[in-house]
């Protein structure tokens, strides 16, 4: 799947590679990753296209056709659907957005946090990782499928693990979806050329009208098998130098 992106894959032709029936093939895929095959492949289009637009200097029509889509026009409006921005636009900020804004559901009333005159929940609890492995940065939101895509409608980002709290949650079924950055310590102390994707997943779950809930998410090196990133996140990188430098601090004193 992700070595023929441009080619027109079928669950058809992913079932007879695999040499499965396609309902078996589709219902082993869909336990494994929390996703059809389909919106899988979709996903992994869309994150090839995140890359080629900051790493190369190909047109947005050319990177349409490279990750499989025959109309520019489809290729830019699903970007833009799951990313948050235009492909020109993604590429213009270097992929990066000042902040994440939460989606505005029918009904909600941002200041207040009440829909439709009822209040809204809150999620709450602790994000932890690997202890060989600290976190630079967490960023977690509510999404409505297991792809972090779109606009999620409670979200936050961590310098690191410890408690969240995700407010003005409206009622409905939801994924608690997490992304880290960790790094890997060498055995002299020192800190890995590029930081580790973490991933974390809880649900679904619902949540009702005034409703509390907390839950416990655990990160672990993200896997070929979990739904990538596509939403366009806030930029990182100064996180990142103030948790290294923080670490760098700790281990000079001891």
């Amino acid at each position: 799947m992700r070595d023929n992106l441009g080619e027109q894959l079928t669950v058809d032709d992913m079932a007879r590679a695999a040499m499965f029936s396609k309902f078996h093939y589709t219902r082993v895929f869909q336990r494994v990753t929390g996703v059809s095959p389909g919106r899988f492949l979709s996903a992994l289009r869309l994150q090839r296209a995140k890359s080629l637009l900051l790493s190369t200097s190909m047109n947005v029509a050319d990177i349409s056709v490279h990750v499989g889509y025959n109309s520019v026009g489809t290729f830019s409006s699903r970007f833009t659907r799951s990313v948050g921005l235009s492909p020109t636009e993604y590429r213009r900020r270097e992929g990066v957005l000042r902040s994440v804004v939460r989606a505005d559901p029918d009904g909600v009333t941002p200041a207040t946090g009440v829909v439709s005159g009822v209040v809204s929940g809150v999620v709450s609890g602790v994000v932890s990782g690997c202890s060989s492995t600290p976190l630079d940065a967490v960023f977690m939101g509510l999404f409505k499928s297991r792809i972090p895509e779109g606009r999620p409608v409670s979200c936050a980002t961590l310098p690191g693990p410890g408690r969240f709290t995700l407010d003005g949650v409206p009622e409905g079924t939801w994924y608690l979806l997490c992304h880290a950055l960790g790094t890997v310590l060498g055995e002299d102390g020192g800190f890995g050329p590029e930081p580790v994707a973490m991933f974390g997943c809880h649900g679904p779950f619902r949540i009702g009208p005034a409703q509390n809930l907390d839950f416990v998410v655990r990160l672990r090196p993200a896997r070929l098998c979990d739904p990538p990133m596509l939403v366009a996140l806030p930029d990182v990188r100064a996180v990142v130098t103030v948790r290294r430098a923080r670490w760098s601090g700790v281990a000079s004193a001891a």
